[in-house]
């Protein structure tokens, strides 16, 4: 029990993580990528004349097989095989967090950020709601999220997937080092 409670090394779930790409394309010539899934969401249960929902769905529905698997996978992950120890953390990781604000360790995300009375601040707005639009937005006009181009289209040397990993890295640090502190302290 617990190998399935502990976190795997890297060097274990990086590689199972990358085999899947391979093994989707020989078993099915299908890519791998999860934000095209709110796409066959809707054209199953949107009826109307929109463009963009006009295709053959139902060739996708191992996407939506797959990201059901995925939400089951993350219950079973989270409350099931839940790790009972503190998300480990380098010492310096935990100093400049601490220097941000963030002091609580016992999820998976900091909870001192990411709660239901945070989102009525100011700091928590921006974060939560302003966050995750840029992140929908971004996948959208990206045509893929962070995963599917990293993952799957670095994988298929896919120069668009290069570029926008790329990006997606440079958005990161400038995000960490830069914009960050400033929201932390609103």
């Amino acid at each position: 029990m617990n190998f399935l409670t502990q976190p795997w090394p890297w060097y274990i779930a990086g590689p199972l993580i990358g085999l899947m790409i391979p093994l989707l394309l020989l078993l099915g010539n299908k890519a791998f990528g999860i934000s095209s899934t709110l796409r066959h969401i809707c054209a199953a249960c949107l009826p109307g004349n929109v463009d963009f929902f006009k295709y053959d769905w139902k060739k996708e529905s191992w996407n939506l097989v797959f990201a059901l698997g995925m939400i089951l996978g993350g219950f079973f992950a989270g409350y099931v095989f839940k790790n009972p120890n503190p998300v480990h953390l380098s010492d310096d990781t935990m100093r400049d967090l601490n220097n941000l604000g963030v002091k609580d360790y016992s999820g998976l995300i900091p909870l001192d950020v990411f709660n239901f009375s945070s989102l009525l601040t100011l700091r928590g707005f921006i974060l939560m709601v302003a966050g995750g639009f840029m992140i929908g937005f971004g996948t959208r006009y990206a045509n893929g999220c962070t995963s599917g181009h990293a993952i799957m289209g670095l994988s298929n040397l896919q120069w668009p997937s290069l570029v926008a990993t790329c990006c997606f890295f440079v958005g990161g640090v400038i995000m960490t080092w830069f914009i960050l502190p400033y929201i932390m302290h609103l």
